[in-house]
């Protein structure tokens, strides 16, 4: 169950650098921390960085990052709350057995735990995520949830599981600090903080990761690719489902197994996800009224459109809209 209580937010950072690290998701996680502390005038937060041998750290896009520290410090884990274990490219290559000794031992002392990016494939490594939810990059979902049933994997862009801390790739960082930062310091700083990175949209622990599609069904099925590309293409005036099958080559049932086999739903059940996905985004970034919104996502009426999103997401449109302006 995830718990949220302050008492379990930490303030004072430590981040394990991995080799080959994604230096995004790091900075992603870093960056919050400093403006929150020239936001609010004071050093709310603290941070250090550690490597396993104490020494520089090559990023996966090839730039040098030195470090405060080894693992093997005498104060290694004086003054920190919790400590982030951010990872990038051939994880498992690079989670070592010193670097999953000190993971234990981090988690022994008490220490919460988090990652960025596929951090969390170090902790599953180390049978630190037995029993939990956890974030990772999608590129990882499926083999984090095969080798580690024990390990509650989820598509969100970060989880908050009790002491486990964990975040997907890119700027998802960015959307775990800014929540700890709210819980903390109060929604004025999260925004200030957003305000100065020009961040527009602060994404909940609720969202998830979109997934490339051809990721999830790789390269068994091109047809079906292009035709949820043409969908994606023609969100405001949809393409008939029999057009749809012409343009990539097939008949109308063909189409339909397509869909079936690999995706679960008929093909205008799926393209009707598609334009809903679409207008909860333009409710949740723009200040667009629910008409706009309606005819940009095809639908031919307003009520129509207020009832198939509520049957999708459990809600009306103008309760989404509602809880993107609540404080």
């Amino acid at each position: 169950m995830m718990t949220d209580a302050k008492e379990h937010y930490p303030t004072r950072f430590g981040f394990f650098l991995l080799g080959n690290f994604t230096l995004i998701s790091m900075a992603s996680a870093v960056e919050p921390l400093r403006m929150a502390n020239r936001v609010c005038r004071q050093p709310h937060f603290s941070w250090k960085t550690m490597s396993e041998t104490g020494g520089p750290v090559l990023a996966s896009d090839g730039l040098s990052v030195n470090v405060d520290c080894s693992v093997d410090a005498a104060d290694i884990y004086e003054s920190l709350d919790a400590i982030i274990v951010c990872g990038g490219d051939r994880v498992e290559e690079y989670a070592t057995e010193p670097a999953l000794k000190f993971l234990k031992s981090v988690n022994q002392a008490g220490i919460a735990l988090g990652s960025t990016c596929t951090g969390s494939y170090a902790l599953a490594m180390a049978g630190l995520l037995d029993g939990y939810r956890c974030s990772v990059h999608w590129e990882n979902l499926a083999a984090l949830t095969d080798r580690f049933r024990e390990v509650q994997v989820t598509r969100s862009v970060y989880t908050i599981d009790r002491d486990r801390y964990t975040c997907s790739g890119g700027t998802a960082p960015v959307d775990m600090m800014l929540h700890f930062i709210r819980r903390q310091l109060g929604p004025e700083v999260s925004v200030g903080v957003a305000e100065q990175f020009i961040y527009e949209r602060i994404r909940s622990s609720s969202e998830e990761q979109r997934v490339p599609l051809r990721h999830t069904i790789g390269g068994q099925s091109e047809k079906l690719i292009a035709t949820v590309e043409l969908m994606e293409a023609n969100i405001n005036e949809p393409i008939d489902q029999a057009d749809l099958a012409t343009y990539v080559g097939l008949s109308r049932r063909q189409l339909q197994r397509l869909f079936h086999r690999h995706l679960h739903c008929t093909p205008s059940r799926y393209y009707l996800q598609i334009r809903l996905a679409r207008a909860r985004e333009l409710l949740r970034q723009t200040g667009m009224g629910l008409v706009e919104i309606s005819s940009l996502t095809g639908f031919v009426s307003t009520s129509h459109f207020s009832k198939t999103y509520k049957e999708l997401y459990g809600y009306p449109p103008s309760a989404e809209r509602r809880h993107r302006e609540s404080p």
